[in-house]
């Protein structure tokens, strides 16, 4: 197993860009693309998963065909003989240490949804805290690329504890809110004035500060100055 210094440079950017990530924007999506090119995948998805429902949700895609959110979402992540095992393996793993080949090219799901998009050697990491998911990256190359080596799936395993702990940091901040409430927050945080909040987001003064108490009484918190030490505190 040999890591380049290329490697270790992009390594180093997506720790950076993990370790400063400030903000209600979905974490996921900022280092999507890093994560690609440090392993250099061809196709990647990545998704949250819903204990309570029992599915796989708020999927990203690069590359890939242009309903296959929908069709993954609606239909082929009840076929899909590889996610519960890769969420068993506790550790970056290529598809191959999990599935018998054979078996997997037997599936519907190989035929209906991975084949379809060209869709061949897999690797993927699993992400959680405790008993909580946090999220996970489902790497994919083509036939003609060749399976991941050694190396990239040490790499993306050596993410995780950088990956766990932006991601939880952020699941602890913005807890409980809606996505509009999480971005009043942030701004509230950065001390911003209700009007500048307004401004920025487009909505109105009442609306931002409606969006603000609901923040505040499901926080627990009895006014801005004390939301904003919540959040200062988890960052």
């Amino acid at each position: 197993m040999s890591i380049q210094m290329h490697q270790l440079q992009k390594f180093g950017e997506i720790v950076r860009t993990l370790e400063t990530f400030d903000g209600p924007q979905n974490i996921r999506e900022a280092v999507f693309p890093q994560i690609i090119a440090l392993v250099e995948a061809d196709f990647a998805a990545s998704y949250r998963w819903n204990n309570r429902k029992r599915i796989s949700e708020d999927g990203l895609y690069h590359n890939m065909y242009e309903t296959a959110g929908r069709d993954h979402d609606g239909y082929f992540q009840f076929r899909d003989p590889i996610t519960m095992r890769m969420r068993a393996a506790g550790r970056a793993a290529s598809v191959d240490e999990v599935i018998d080949r054979k078996a997997l090219e037997a599936s519907e799901f190989w035929n209906g949804f991975l084949q379809r998009d060209g869709l061949h050697f897999g690797m993927n990491i699993f992400l959680f805290d405790g008993a909580e998911d946090l999220g996970d990256f489902r790497l994919w190359r083509s036939r003609d690329h060749g399976p991941f080596a050694e190396a990239q799936v040490t790499l993306l395993e050596a993410l995780r504890p950088h990956l766990g702990r932006a991601l939880s940091r952020q699941s602890c901040r913005y807890a409980g809110l809606t996505p509009r409430e999480q971005e009043v927050v942030h701004l509230v945080a950065r001390g911003c004035r209700d009007q500048d909040i307004g401004r920025i987001l487009r909505i109105s003064i009442s609306t931002v500060r409606t969006h603000l108490n609901k923040a505040m009484e499901k926080r627990c918190c009895a006014n801005r100055a004390e939301l904003a030490a919540s959040l200062r505190a988890l960052s």
